[in-house]
């Protein structure tokens, strides 16, 4: 604790002066321009200078410290051709500029593009893993269906059961030391009956991102893992849809715009989609050995249920509101009947203030998960009520970041148990968690240094706990051949009582980076 103390002390001159020492700042968004889809890692750069950076997960662009002067604001992206904007630079100004590429372009042999050399070189993420919809439906997959439950299962470190509701062990860290997030919202057990589904579409994945470990301060009240599961927006052009049937489930998505996209000019959308299992009524037919015994075949069944209604303003501001209901059952009369369900509505925001260069996002929801298990001479239901709501703060500079923000977390679990004897017991407990982090992202050079805190208190114990975290990297060579990035990376994880601390190198190439 006391080193992060000192760190901080000594970096605050420098966090001081970066943010006095204000010159323009460009941003915006960067969308398709035939249907409004935020493109996600496009390059975007100031023609003939050294200012240029890749959009994020939300098609984000941020170019700071700016001259002042009169530029051509380019992007690219494999696929669609350029685009150039002409913009004029004046001191401390702050200009909102969304860029709009048109899918086209020369048929050519295979060039392949990535942005993953320039991620890895400015970004202190040991434990990270990105995946993305494309890499989970190259997977091949039981019953034709892809899902991220079978992609989770071949990443190192991950292992899973196949029981009933089938369980990750990420690291050697239980179930319940992961946290799993749909949107922001706790998801407290995703996966469906034998462990080969979830409860997440992947049509409408937009990326996940793994913590195996070290996560940043931004994530908390978990100490192994972390699974963020983002959605992407319903298309904003046109109605469309998706079905498909195999002998496990059959699916369906519907999508529609409200207000279609236009250039310049804000959106509404819609999405649902549902997908309900086949496994309890083909199980009889295609795979007859399964009701041999008892003639049940096979007694599993679920149902999902998602939607999402997305307002997306001029500037770049959005709104979602979403709603979910996954449902389980396990019928068996000769054992038992055992169901869980998770229902939830919530909604996010980002804000792009015009006349300010920092960015709010923010969630805001509530989750119940609900299990009974019901035998022949007793009962059992417990469930787990939460309420949460997030609200992030970031400031974009040419070099660094700070972002901050704070949580809170209401939780109330019920159980209720009737013995053999018919006398019935209950319990019921109630506890808030109020939460704030900062973290501050450096780069001097080869040299990436981010000093983070988390601050977790737990009201029902009156307990405080601090959760310091440090990330160092630093890039041994930045080149050789301008193929290859040799990094080490120091990252100290403090969460009470576990302490952790990775020191790892590896080799960065294009496209795709390799762990020695």
């Amino acid at each position: 604790m006391r080193l992060l103390f000192w760190l901080l002390l000594a970096l605050s001159p420098i966090i001081s002066a970066d943010l006095q020492a204000q010159k323009a700042t460009i941003r915006g968004y960067i969308y398709d321009a035939d249907n409004g889809q935020p493109i996600i890692y496009a390059n975007v750069y100031l023609s003939g200078t050294n200012f240029g950076t890749t959009s994020d997960a939300n098609g984000f662009y941020n170019l700071s410290d700016v001259p002042v002067g009169t530029y051509f604001l380019m992007s690219t992206y494999i696929g669609y051709d350029s685009v150039r904007s002409e913009i004029k630079v004046t001191k401390n100004e702050i200009i909102s500029r969304n860029l709009y590429l048109k899918s086209g372009g020369v048929l050519l042999g295979e060039v392949k593009i990535s942005a993953s050399k320039e991620r890895a070189k400015s970004e202190v993420q040991v434990s990270k893993i990105a995946v993305t919809p494309k890499q989970i439906k190259s997977l091949p997959s039981i019953g034709g269906d892809a899902d991220i439950a079978q992609y989770l299962q071949i990443l190192p470190g991950i292992v899973s059961t196949g029981d009933q509701g089938g369980q990750i062990f990420i690291r050697g860290g239980s179930p319940v030391q992961n946290k799993i997030l749909l949107d922001g919202l706790n998801i407290y057990n995703p996966f469906h009956s034998l462990g080969f589904f979830s409860v997440f579409e992947t049509e409408m994945i937009r990326n996940v991102d793994v913590f195996t470990g070290g996560f940043n301060a931004e994530y908390g009240g978990r100490i192994s893992a972390i699974v963020d599961i983002k959605t992407r927006e319903p298309n904003k052009s046109r109605l469309s849809g998706y079905s498909s049937i195999s002998p496990f489930m059959g699916k369906l998505l519907i999508e529609t715009p409200l207000s279609k996209f236009e250039q310049g000019k804000g959106s509404t959308s819609l999405v649902v989609t549902g997908k309900k299992s086949l496994i309890e009524n083909t199980s009889k037919s295609l795979y007859g050995y399964a009701s041999e015994v008892d003639s049940i075949g096979l007694p599993f069944s679920f149902s999902d249920v998602y939607s999402k209604l997305s307002v997306v303003s001029g500037n770049g501001s959005k709104f979602n509101l979403f709603g979910f209901n996954f449902t389980d059952g396990y019928n068996n009369p000769l054992v038992a009947n055992i169901g869980w369900k998770n229902t939830g509505v919530g909604a996010d925001f980002t804000m792009v203030p015009n006349s300010s260069d920092i960015i709010i996002k923010g969630t805001i929801g509530y989750t119940n998960y609900d299990l009974g298990i019901k035998e022949s001479d007793d009962a059992r239901n417990s469930s787990i009520r939460e309420f949460g709501a997030t609200v992030d703060f970031s400031i974009f500079r040419n070099k660094s970041e700070i972002k901050y923000g704070f949580d809170i977390r209401a939780v109330k679990t019920d159980f209720d148990f009737t013995n053999p004897y018919g006398i019935a017991l209950s319990q019921e407990q109630n506890t808030t968690e109020f939460s704030s982090y900062g973290k501050y992202r450096q780069t001097f050079g080869n040299l990436v240094i981010e000093p983070s805190v988390r601050l977790m208190y737990y009201a029902s114990q009156s307990r405080f706990s601090p959760e310091p975290r440090l990330g160092l990297k630093y890039n041994i060579t930045n080149s050789l051949g301008s193929k290859l990035q040799v990094a080490c990376i120091l990252k100290m994880f403090w969460v009470l009582p576990m302490k952790e601390m990775w020191l790892t190198c590896f080799m960065a190439s294009l496209p795709a980076r390799n762990h020695l």
